[in-house]
C-alpha cells in the first residue's frame, strides 16, 4: 500500500475506561511504594521507570506465556501504570486504546492534559494496557489476532465487563464506539465483515492506516504535492496538509471497507476546495494539528489485525456467530458517550444492556465533536470525560 494513501483509517474505537477500587491495603500505598510492589510482581527485568511533576510512570513489557518453551507469543504486551506521587489512590483505571493506537499515544497526548492524567489527578491508579501489535511487524501479526486480547478500546472493554459479574468493576466509559446496528448500516457491516474475511483468507493479517507519516508529512512540509488525486481535479495531487486534513475531517468519504462507520470523521473541522490544491481551505474545529502530530509520533507500529477488524464489523452487524458481546451479561455502571461528526448516534448496544436489566446505562452523543476529539481536544475534559 502506498503510505501516502487515504486508506482504511477506522474500525477504532478511541478509548475505554475500567474503574474498580483497590482490592486490599496492599494497593492504598503511595505511588512510589505501589509501583515498586507491581515491578516485584511483574517485572522480566525490562522495567523502565519515567518520574514526572508529582507523577511517576512504571512501563513494563510482558509476555503473555513462554516464548522459549512455546508458549505465548514472542511479541510482548505493555502495561504502564501511572501513579501520583504524594497520594494513595481511592481507586484503579483500567484504559485500553483503540484499534492502532497505545497507551501513550491515546492517553498521554497531548502531555500532561492527557485522560490518563486526569484520572490520576481524580486519585486513580491509572493502568494502561497497550496491545501487542503495537511492538509487533506485519509478519508476526496473525489470523488468529481478534477482539478477544487485542484491544478495540470500548468494544474490549464492553466485552470484558460482560466476563465480570464482580461488583468490583463499579463502571465501564467507552468513548466513541459502535454497538449493533439495524437495517441498511447491519447489512453494510455484514459486507465490511466479509471484506476482511477474505483479507484474512487471503494471507493478509495485518493493515498499516499510515496516519503517523500521514499527520507527520502535513507537519513537516505541509506544502508539498502527496502521492494523492485531488478530488475536483484528479490529475492534481493533495498537499500534504490538504491530504492530512481531508482525512481526519471527512474520513467517511475515503476509500476502504469500513470509513463509512464515521458520521464525518475523526476530527471535527471544516474543509473547503479552491481554485488549485493550494488554495485548499480547512481549519479543525477542537483538536489542533499538533495535538494530533504529538499523539501520532507517539504510536509503534501503528498496525491494525484484520481479524480484529472483521469481529468489530460483526459486532455491527449483529453476528454472533463470528463475534458476540453478551450485553445482557453487562452488570457495571456504563457511561457510553459518542460523538456527533465521530461513530454518531447509534444507541442499540447501551439499549441491549438496560434492556437486560441494567439501569445504570447513561448514553448521549456530544454535539460538535469528532471520533478523535474525544481524547485529544482540550475541552473534553468538560465536555467528556468524567469528574470522578
Amino acid at each position: 500500500m502506498d503510505r501516502q494513501q487515504p486508506a482504511d483509517r477506522t474500525a477504532t474505537d478511541t478509548a475505554a475506561v475500567a474503574v474498580v477500587p483497590p482490592a486490599t491495603d496492599t494497593d492504598t500505598a503511595a505511588g512510589p511504594a505501589l509501583l515498586t510492589l507491581i515491578e516485584r510482581t511483574l517485572s522480566t527485568g525490562t522495567a523502565a521507570h519515567l518520574p514526572g511533576r508529582g507523577f511517576l510512570r512504571l512501563t513494563l513489557p510482558l509476555f503473555d506465556g513462554d516464548p522459549a518453551t512455546g508458549g505465548g507469543t514472542t511479541v510482548p504486551f505493555t502495561v504502564d501504570v501511572l501513579a501520583d506521587t504524594d497520594r494513595a489512590p481511592h481507586s484503579i483505571a483500567y484504559l485500553l486504546p483503540g484499534g492502532g493506537l497505545n497507551f501513550a499515544a491515546g492517553f498521554l497526548a497531548p502531555g500532561e492534559q492527557g485522560l490518563a492524567h486526569h484520572l490520576r489527578r481524580q486519585g486513580h491508579l491509572v493502568v494502561g494496557v497497550t496491545p501487542r501489535e503495537d511492538a509487533a511487524r506485519p509478519g508476526d501479526v496473525s489470523a488468529g489476532w481478534g477482539l478477544a486480547g487485542h484491544s478495540a478500546g470500548a468494544a474490549l472493554a464492553l466485552d470484558a465487563a460482560a466476563h465480570d459479574p464482580s461488583p468490583r468493576l463499579r463502571r465501564v466509559l467507552a468513548l466513541d464506539t459502535t454497538g449493533p446496528l439495524t437495517g441498511p448500516d447491519a447489512a453494510r457491516a455484514a459486507a465490511t465483515r466479509d471484506a476482511y474475511a477474505a483479507q484474512l483468507a487471503a494471507g493478509t493479517h495485518a493493515s498499516d492506516p499510515g496516519l503517523a507519516g500521514l499527520v507527520s508529512r502535513a507537519v513537516t512540509d505541509p506544502e508539498g504535492a502527496s502521492a494523492v488525486p485531488w478530488p475536483p481535479d484528479p490529475t492534481l495531487r493533495f498537499t500534504h496538509a490538504g491530504l492530512a486534513h481531508f482525512a481526519l475531517i471527512r474520513t467517511a468519504e475515503l476509500p476502504g471497507p469500513a470509513n463509512w462507520i464515521y458520521a464525518r470523521g475523526h476530527a471535527a473541522g471544516s474543509y473547503a476546495f479552491g481554485a488549485t490544491p493550494a488554495e485548499d481551505r480547512f481549519a479543525l474545529t477542537h483538536t489542533p494539528l499538533a495535538a494530533w502530530h504529538a499523539a501520532t509520533a507517539a504510536l509503534g507500529s501503528g498496525l491494525i489485525p484484520v481479524a480484529l477488524l472483521r469481529d468489530l464489523s460483526a459486532i455491527w452487524a449483529g453476528d454472533d456467530a463470528t463475534y458476540a458481546i453478551a450485553w445482557d451479561r453487562i452488570r457495571a455502571e456504563v457511561l457510553w458517550l459518542n460523538t456527533e461528526h465521530g461513530r454518531g448516534d447509534h444507541p442499540r448496544g447501551a439499549d441491549l444492556i438496560r434492556a437486560a436489566g441494567n439501569p445504570r446505562v447513561t448514553y448521549r452523543v456530544v454535539p460538535g465533536y469528532a471520533h478523535g476529539d474525544a481524547t485529544w481536544s482540550r475541552t473534553a475534559p468538560e465536555d467528556l470525560w468524567p469528574t470522578s
